[in-house]
């Protein structure tokens, strides 16, 4: 069973959780920590020979030092780009959290110092009429780490979001600067403006990068913010 585990919220879609996601892997394995990534349910994947595959999901298990079957990582996959309950419906399948959380159980048997639970869009993003993805860490009972991507607006989404996860009973554990737009306008007083307002430290600043790899992102984030090394 994994010693510690996170869920990895976004403030939106393409907040650049799963490339952050991966850089804390990343830097996680650096520690010589044993590693997992799981996306429990992902949209947009692609018809291979093994079957639908999404890139992130393919990341996340391509860069955990915990190697688990791909099935493990991401067991429900919907090809279209679309909301997960949308597409769920269109299959004429039901999404729950119970389901999900014990998808996780399962793959969080094995054993490993740090595990990461990325979720899909942002913290309200619906399962079916009446849950949202949020239920999955709540009954998992997973501090929460939110990426917080930079760019005009991200304030209103961040706070809200921040607002979101104490409401559901939930710590947040830490959260990450991701700049996906290069060009915004007062980024640094942004970047303080949150400093000042959450009551979580800042893992990192991931600034625009043209080739993100785990291993790049990785420099740029402190796991030591919200995992303690000194007990591994």
């Amino acid at each position: 069973m994994a010693k510690r585990t996170y869920f990895v919220a976004g403030t939106d879609t393409d907040a650049g959780k799963t490339l952050v996601t991966a850089g804390l892997l990343a830097a996680a394995n650096r520690q010589g920590l044993k590693t997992i990534g799981l996306k429990p349910v992902a949209a947009g994947c692609e018809q291979t020979e093994q079957g639908l595959r999404n890139g992130d999901a393919l990341l996340l298990q391509q860069t955990a030092s915990v190697k688990l079957s791909y099935e493990q990582i991401n067991p429900v996959a919907f090809e279209p780009p679309i909301a997960p309950h949308i597409a769920a419906a269109r299959e004429g399948r039901q999404l729950s959290a119970d389901r999900l959380a014990a998808f996780c159980r399962g793959a969080l048997m094995q054993p490993a110092d740090l595990a990461l639970i990325e979720g899909a869009g942002g913290w309200r993003v619906p399962l079916n009429a009446r849950e949202t993805l949020a239920r999955l860490p709540q009954q998992l009972g997973t501090p929460v780490i939110l990426v917080v991507g930079m760019k005009l607006g991200c304030l209103n989404h961040a706070l809200l979001t921040a607002e979101a996860i104490a409401r559901d009973g939930l710590t947040l554990a830490g959260w990450v600067a991701n700049r996906i737009d290069p060009q915004m306008s007062c980024y640094q007083e942004n970047l303080e403006t949150l400093t000042g307002m959450f009551r979580a430290p800042l893992i990192g600043e991931v600034p625009f990068l043209d080739d993100p790899k785990p291993e790049h992102i990785a420099d740029y984030l402190k796991i030591d913010k919200f995992y303690d090394l000194s007990a591994v």
